[in-house]
């Protein structure tokens, strides 16, 4: 079966691959990098579409890893919201500009940081409401779908509550992986997957699995301090990238 093999491609591969497997593996967010560093190479949505089969193979093991570990109630008001989100993407997927998205979702992201900032939340968190759960939820599904940038929309529901660390992290990673396995269908009627593709992802697997691994590791040896100051920091850092790459490209275009 053939795989790609220009060197370039796996040049922003690699990277990406292990960015998705320390957001697997807890660091949620970083992993938003992937799609942007493998659409270098591949139009955006084929390169989502070449990274899912390795999303759903790291959902796997970071599910069977946290599978104790979540908060019913967010993933009660947020998937519903995520699979109107993701119904929306599928539906506006040939008309959504790219570089829009990611300026919006940049926007999003640094905005909700610097509210965080400036009003520090109480060290037992706040519960958000339903009505926000099925908000961010169907905003996260959208450009979840679409450029694999669920994370920022995500995180503004979930930081704020303060959850303990396993708990955010098991969450995190059970909403993904369903989120990720609704994907399949929508993708492979707009004809994304391939069997080079495909081919090309089992090749980088054992590094997404590696970083996984690594991931998980450093979730549980992290303090919760430091683990939350790294959060909303990955939210900042990923929202300024999006955003640059949105607006570089809009100024291109």
């Amino acid at each position: 079966m053939a795989i790609i093999t220009d060197p370039l491609f796996y040049l922003v591969a690699i990277p990406a691959l292990i960015a998705l497997g320390l957001s697997k593996g807890g660091f949620a967010g970083i992993g938003v990098i992937a799609t942007p560093l493998t659409a270098l190479y591949l139009p955006p949505l084929e390169a989502a579409a070449l990274i899912l089969p390795v999303l759903i193979v790291q959902d796997v093991i970071s599910l069977w890893w946290y599978r104790r570990d979540f908060d019913p109630w967010n993933l009660k008001v947020m998937l519903p919201g995520a699979i109107v989100g993701m119904a929306l993407g599928w539906g506006f997927a040939a008309y959504v500009n790219d570089d829009v998205l990611r300026v919006s979702i940049g926007v999003i992201g640094i905005c909700f940081v610097i509210y965080s900032v400036l009003t520090p939340i109480p060290a037992e968190g706040r519960r958000k409401t339903a009505l926000s759960g099925l908000f961010w939820g169907s905003v996260s599904g959208f450009t979840s779908f679409l450029s694999q940038a669920g994370g920022p929309p995500y995180q503004v529901h979930v930081l704020p509550q303060r959850l303990p660390k396993m708990t955010l992290v098991g969450t995190t990673v059970i909403f993904f992986a369903i989120v990720n396995a609704l994907k399949i269908g929508p993708y492979f009627a707009l004809g994304q997957f391939s069997t080079v593709n495909f081919a090309t992802s089992m090749v980088l697997l054992p590094i997404a699995v590696a970083s996984n691994a690594l991931g998980i590791w450093l979730v549980r040896i992290t303090p919760v301090e430091l683990f939350y100051r790294i959060a909303y920091s990955i939210v900042f850092c990923v929202s300024v990238m999006l955003l640059w790459q949105g607006v570089t490209g809009l100024l291109r275009g």
